[in-house]
């Protein structure tokens, strides 16, 4: 009976070897917005019936929508509330997730390498991996663009992962800390935040930076006057903020942040960052404890000439209308790292689609349908960007955007308490797509009781 058993077992892993053996291996590297999207959605159709065998690589262990980052540097947001476990979520939609950061691409024998992951000890927790693939998807977000600015990578803080903006926090309430403990006289450096670059991302950490500052010292840090020692300076090289959107958003939103006691300093170019400020190109100097690093946008160094594949003069990967790279059909690419054509139809965008969320998402959606088409042997179909529109939060104070540009044609400029449900809207979006409706809707919910026991503001 033992005999039998045994024989059996094995005939049965066999089988099932073969079987595994003969699906298709989707392999995705990147778990942002749309690489999480795409391989939630594949594990839920593809990966539950054993059709295909879906893989997401990630560099680290938990998501966050990056557009939250801000304010988990400002401390109105916990990670922990929003941070999404890699290896939960794919357990429970039916995808394989692997750590580790992508090293090389074999594309004649279709296998990616993976460095070795290693703990905060300097421990080798994962090998080298090679991970062999059918349809490879690369979707790992875009880094900030420096320039080559002097001083940037020694004396600036940069938003782009978990740990930059825990980083920012730490170092936020420690500086207040220390300056309501100290007997000497606060310098007027010292609770001094200057952010370089007002597209959203300076724009939206430089207002919550206002509120939660001086939420920090109402919380029992009497010595510091939050009107005289506290400043948030928002610089910016082009001559208005938000230099992307329309003027008159641009201008609502810099009224509102001056009424807010914001500095915000326009056509001022820097030229070097030092431990204590900024050196800007006319000669001025800012001096500043903190200096936060948001301007510009690129791929990761890395992936210039990355397996042959073509790149633009900001390392992102150019692709053809189908999300495919130019030089190898069965690798695509979308978000922030893609250099996807935009056409002079879709909201009279000429060029590239921007880097936004909302692309990501509708990139991951048409990903989705392609591979579809790929599995029925169908002609691939061009993806066309419709923007939605723009929102930029302001915290507490307002919302400011315009959107339905790619519906009706126009551009509706918003504001208020409208345009801050809208945003709100944006990132449940988000959830719905990694969650779905009952779990968003139980989220959503705790996090209303918890936000009821919390300070306002997180102090640690």
């Amino acid at each position: 009976m033992s005999w039998r058993w045994l024989f059996l077992t094995e005939i049965d892993d066999l089988i099932a070897s073969m079987y595994m053996s003969t699906q298709h291996k989707i392999v995705i590297v990147g778990g942002g917005a749309g690489g999480l999207e795409l391989a939630t959605r594949l594990g839920r159709t593809y990966g539950r019936r054993k059709r295909a065998l879906i893989t997401l690589v990630d560099k680290n262990r938990t998501h966050i929508w990056k557009p939250k980052l801000h304010e988990i540097a400002s401390g109105s947001m916990d990670l922990g509330d929003h941070e999404v476990d890699y290896m939960a979520q794919a357990h429970w939609n039916h995808f394989t997730f692997r750590i580790g950061q992508l090293k090389g691409l074999d594309r004649t024998n279709k296998t990616i390498e993976l460095a070795p992951y290693v703990d905060e000890q300097g421990r080798a927790v994962t090998p080298t991996q090679y991970i062999h693939y059918d349809t490879l998807v690369i979707c790992i977000g875009s880094l900030s663009n420096d320039f080559g600015t002097q001083g940037v990578k020694e004396h600036a803080l940069k938003l782009e992962t978990q740990h930059d903006a825990k980083s920012f926090h730490s170092r936020m309430v420690n500086a207040c800390i220390r300056a309501h403990n100290q007997t000497e006289v606060i310098h007027k450096r010292q609770l001094h935040v200057a952010i370089i670059g007002a597209g959203a991302t300076g724009v939206e950490l430089a207002a919550e930076l206002h509120r939660t500052t001086r939420e920090v010292v109402a919380f029992g840090l009497d010595r510091i006057d939050v009107d005289k020692d506290i400043k948030v300076s928002l610089i910016e090289a082009a001559d208005r903020i938000l230099p992307a959107l329309q003027p008159r958003l641009s201008q609502a939103t810099e009224q509102l942040l001056s009424r807010l006691g914001v500095h915000v300093m326009t056509n001022s170019k820097v030229m070097e960052v030092s431990s204590t400020g900024i050196r800007l190109a006319d000669g001025r100097e800012i001096e500043s404890e903190l200096v936060v690093w948001a301007a510009g946008v690129k791929a990761p160094d890395f992936l210039k000439d990355f397996g042959g594949l073509e790149t633009n003069r900001i390392n992102q990967l150019v692709v053809h209308d189908t999300l495919q790279t130019t030089h190898d059909p069965d690798i695509f690419a979308l978000g922030d790292c893609a250099a996807c054509p935009c056409s002079d139809a879709d909201g009279g965008r000429a060029g590239i689609v921007p880097p936004r969320a909302q692309a990501a998402h509708q990139q991951a959606t048409h990903m989705w349908l392609q591979i579809q088409r790929r599995f029925a042997q169908q002609p691939l179909k061009p993806y066309r960007y419709r923007d939605f529109g723009s929102l930029v939060s302001l915290g507490k104070f307002s919302t400011v955007g315009n959107m339905m540009g790619g519906l009706i044609g126009k551009s509706l400029m918003i504001e208020g308490t409208f345009a801050k449900l809208m945003y709100l809207s944006l990132y449940k979006l988000h959830e719905l797509a990694i969650h779905g409706t009952l779990k968003t809707t139980l989220f959503t919910l705790a996090r209303m009781i918890t936000k009821q026991t919390n300070p306002t503001v997180k102090l640690h």
